[in-house]
């Protein structure tokens, strides 16, 4: 029998509702979870024993009285530090921050507590959450739950670590170029980020999302149908929707079913960045071969990113972190990891011109991305060239002049808006998961978390979460 740290969203409430299990019981399971792997994983910040488990009491008295508050009652949940909760502060990973209380709660912290989700602890991030590493000057480093000598990914590490972990089956991260989905890939869970405002976010900014990393695209799912509860803060947000999350994926079969006739295409050269592994490259035609054989019909698609394109973002980025940086008192600035001090200060000899031709990148990639989409339902890829790398470096090339250069599967879909989707494929000669990435048309998020699902009953068998 699994461990209750391990129980689905479904297995949760529906035994909380037949008063067959408490959350209680379930929050300790948890509890006692974290506290043996902590001091290896370093995931969570602001772990608050005793107020989880009152708030676990409080959970079980309402299912008791057939009153529970929303669809995840008592379910245990973990939030990004950059995702703000009243009265804690919001440090985004780095020293430099100020240590304010929040006054409110993000939207996705206030859509969580209004489903009566139980957030017992925030994940750890690296500074500015602006690496693909744990890499931290607040937090301690994050380390990966399948080898500890690498690194969960980024920026959302705590999240993923978490996840693979089984510190409960929630976790909320963000993700602005793949910080949701590398560390899915590396982590070896389902990492969803969804159509651009589709989860109401604040500060909303060009491309940034707040979506979940969970074991199962079901348990994503039922994520997605509190997280996209709408929320006037979120200036980019879109239309608020009565979308069917639960039950797209209440029958796996059927979308197995649902899969025959896609059209699919088969994104297998970045364009851009660090060369693509053999290994990933081998899981991600295998990938396509078993969608193949379940009625797919799969074509190649050319690389649709350029060097200019990941130039251009990285150059914008940098001006934009440098803006920060110029707000910093000297105290602050010297606080900040020397990493990202030297990345954001590269671009003081940015003239006007040169920064506006970096943010016209993200236009082209936009189109690069809808063009690379059309006439096909879905794409599939790697999420990421490489597997996880080592746990100490702020990024795979430990280079600030080419920082983002495992990111060119990913980021294109947060410029294009479209939803897209980390999820196991496999696994390295080493042991290290293998994620294939499945993107969508924008707006069918639904449609992106079915072929998931799907692709979850076609591939290998999965080998035991690691550390349980």
């Amino acid at each position: 029998m699994l461990d209750l740290a391990d129980w689905s969203v479904h297995e949760l409430t529906q035994a909380y509702a037949a008063h067959q299990l408490s959350p209680v019981a379930v929050m300790q399971a948890v509890l006692q979870r974290a506290d043996a792997l902590e001091p290896q994983l370093h995931a969570l910040w602001l772990l608050r024993p005793d107020a989880a488990l009152a708030a676990a009491r409080a959970s079980e008295a309402r299912w008791l009285r057939g009153e529970p508050l929303g669809p995840l009652d008592g379910v245990p949940v973990t939030l990004k530090d950059n995702i703000a909760t009243q009265g804690d502060p919001t440090p985004l990973g780095t020293r430099a921050t100020p240590d304010v209380p929040a006054a409110h709660d993000a939207p996705p912290a206030a859509r969580l507590r209004e489903a009566g989700a139980i957030a017992f602890a925030k994940t750890t991030m690296p500074d500015w959450g602006m690496l693909s590493s744990g890499l931290s000057t607040y937090h301690a480093l994050a380390r990966n739950p399948w080898d500890l000598s690498r690194g969960p990914g980024g920026s959302s590490s705590g999240a993923g670590a978490a996840a693979a972990a089984g510190y409960g089956p929630l976790h909320i991260g963000t993700d602005i170029g793949g910080s949701i989905r590398l560390p899915g890939t590396w982590c070896g869970v389902v990492g969803f980020k969804p159509s651009l405002g589709r989860v109401p976010i604040d500060p909303p900014f060009m491309g940034r999302c707040a979506g979940p990393l969970t074991r199962t695209v079901a348990d994503a799912a039922a994520a997605m149908a509190v997280l996209s509860l709408p929320d006037r803060r979120d200036s980019m947000g879109l239309p608020a929707q009565d979308l069917p999350w639960i039950a797209c994926t209440a029958q796996p079969e059927a979308n197995l079913g649902w899969l025959r006739g896609k059209r699919i295409g088969l994104w297998l050269e970045a364009g851009c960045g660090l060369p693509l592994d053999p290994e990933v490259r081998a899981a991600t035609e295998d990938a396509a071969r078993r969608l193949a054989a379940a009625g797919a019909h799969i074509e190649p698609v050319a690389p649709l990113m350029t060097p200019a394109m990941l130039a251009g973002m990285d150059r914008f980025w940098r001006m934009r972190s440098l803006q920060d940086v110029q707000a910093l008192s000297p105290a602050q600035r010297e606080a900040l990891l020397p990493y990202i001090l030297t990345w954001a200060e590269s671009a003081r000899e940015l003239t006007g011109a040169e920064v506006y031709q970096a943010w016209l990148q993200n236009h082209l990639m936009r189109q690069a991305s809808v063009q690379a989409m059309a006439g096909l339902d879905f794409i599939v890829s790697p999420t990421a060239p490489i597997t996880a790398f080592a746990a100490e470096l702020p990024t795979p090339t430990n280079d600030p002049l080419r920082g983002l250069e495992h990111i060119g599967f990913t980021l294109p879909f947060n410029m294009g808006e479209q939803p897209a989707v980390s999820v196991n494929a496999g696994y390295s000669r080493a042991g290290l998961p293998i994620g294939l990435q499945i993107a969508g048309q924008r707006f069918d998020d639904l449609g992106v978390l079915r072929l998931a699902q799907a692709f979850e009953l076609l591939r290998e068998p999965q080998r035991p979460w690691p550390m349980a």
